[in-house]
């Protein structure tokens, strides 16, 4: 029995350690799936899935509820896998291991799926426990939200029957989210020129790590170090006086979540030894100096390598290292509307290169159309500078805030009712999935809200055990509060 079973409010504490013990990473979330959907059966809901796999569950009202408006649950599927470096784990078939760190619930050495894992948990509770009071109620489980919003691209009109929309993806108890960032992928894509290696060169890896990482949305403010970033601007600082060729550059695993390691391999003249070993330690002390109060623990390590690969020509490696130093990263503008959240950001994500092409992917996000657009172009336009292939993809709208809705008004009433204070209410620069879903339910009245992580989308990920106390009460107590519908 997991030690969760000693939290409160249970079915949610037990029913988060049953996700936890399913693997669920994006595009792997079929077991998970398979598993709600007999769970849903056993317990006599309705359930059905659509044509891209999105989950939705009906329950009907609480006896004296039946006048209601109906609302839907909602929370995706996914989880993000990062792992630390030295944590042996495959996201595919093995469990998050979720444990009690004082105040916290985390895990060991990978990433703990509270996003979206507690708030998947909160809906299935309300669903078990036949003491929470509720009108109609749906609950809509998306697929593959971390990579692409899959399931919230794929939603047709007419398959859910709620009025109001409540989201369980946001991340601080206290807090009421009423809209949020868009986004798009970009991808560059450099076909590779590779040569022999001259003679009386020796090979070394460099390697970056011990960064935080974090959420490219929600933490994208916070100043972060991005692995690829400052692995790139080693490159480009040094690549000519040291005669240094590169070989390989990897950095990041997932385009959404800061990238807290990466590594390069490079050969360097035999007489450059020295100077490359003075200048990595004189690098790491700049990096440390720089970034002292956000990243205490990062390392840059220096081993020579034996290796079968070739160089890249130095025109080709110009262009790829140029680019990756040149390209813009982190938050491009601050919100002239909604004070203290980040307008327009980008996330140098992940860097991939085989023998013969190197990838980089980037996730711009903007509360903006046009903010998006600006960054998009920015980066067509280094990338045809750089003479890379290029392409923008899966853009998802941001969800517009409604200062007159009227689930929002009444989740801030209900909570200053609860806890005596005046919640947050709230855009975030994250993307939820509340945009897409305006665009088959435009009439539909929504609102996000969730317990209090930290760390999303790193091994540090973490959520705060009092809150989901929090969160349940006023989820539950909302739920009770829905008004009759007209």
């Amino acid at each position: 029995m997991s030690e969760l079973a000693k939290l409160s409010p249970q079915p949610l504490w037990d029913i988060f350690a049953k996700i936890c013990s399913i693997p669920h990473p994006s595009h792997h979330e079929e077991a998970l799936a398979t598993h709600i959907i007999e769970w849903s059966k056993q317990k006599g809901f309705h359930v059905e899935r659509d044509q891209v796999g999105n989950i939705l569950i009906r329950k009907a009202a609480t006896k004296g509820y039946e006048n209601r408006k109906a609302v839907v649950l909602q929370a995706h599927l996914d989880m993000v896998p990062q792992k630390n470096n030295d944590t042996v784990h495959d996201f595919t078939k093995d469990p998050i291991r979720p444990y009690i760190n004082g105040e916290w619930v985390t895990a060991e050495g990978t990433t703990l799926g509270a996003d979206n894992g507690v708030g998947m948990a909160s809906a299935l509770a309300v669903l078990a426990d036949d003491s929470v009071e509720h009108g109609p109620l749906e609950v809509l489980l998306t697929m593959t939200e971390e990579t692409g919003m899959d399931g919230a691209f794929g939603l047709q009109a007419g398959w859910l029957q709620a009025d109001i929309l409540i989201n369980t993806d946001s991340e601080e108890e206290g807090e009421i989210y009423m809209g949020c960032a868009g986004g798009v992928d970009f991808t560059v894509t450099f076909d590779l020129a590779r040569e022999a290696i001259p003679q009386g060169y020796k090979t070394f890896t460099i390697t970056l790590k011990g960064l935080k990482g974090g959420h490219s949305g929600g933490d994208v403010h916070l100043g972060l170090g991005n692995a690829n970033k400052l692995l790139a601007r080693f490159l480009a600082g040094h690549q000519e006086d040291l005669g240094l060729k590169l070989l390989e550059f990897t950095g990041g695993t997932v385009r959404n979540a800061i990238p807290r390691e990466g590594h390069v391999i490079i050969a360097v003249p035999a007489d450059k030894v020295t100077e490359l070993t003075a200048l990595r330690a004189r690098y790491e002390g700049i990096l440390k100096n720089e970034l002292a109060v956000v990243e205490p623990n990062l390392v840059l390590l220096l081993e020579e390598t034996q290796t079968e690969l070739q160089a890249l020509t130095e025109d080709c490696q110009k262009r790829f290292v140029f680019f990756l130093n040149a390209a813009p990263n982190g938050v491009i503008r601050m919100s002239d509307v909604a004070k203290g959240v980040v307008e327009t950001s980008l996330n140098e994500g992940v860097v991939t290169m085989t023998d013969k092409q190197a990838e980089v992917i980037f996730l711009v996000r903007s509360l903006i159309d046009s903010g998006k657009n600006y960054v998009v172009n920015m980066l067509t336009s280094i990338s045809k500078l750089a003479q890379a292939k290029y392409k923008a993809e899966g853009s998802y709208p941001g969800w517009q805030p409604d200062a007159d809705s009227p689930v929002m008004h009444l989740v801030s009433e209900t909570y200053q009712k609860l806890f005596g204070k005046t919640p947050n209410v709230m855009v975030i620069h994250a993307g939820l999935e509340c945009g897409l879903f305006k665009k088959p339910y435009p009439d539909m009245d929504m609102v996000s809200i969730g317990p209090t992580i930290r760390g999303a989308h790193s091994p540090d990920e973490r959520v705060h055990i009092a809150s989901v106390g929090e969160y349940w009460k006023l989820l539950t107590a909302v739920l009770k509060a829905i008004p009759v519908k007209n």
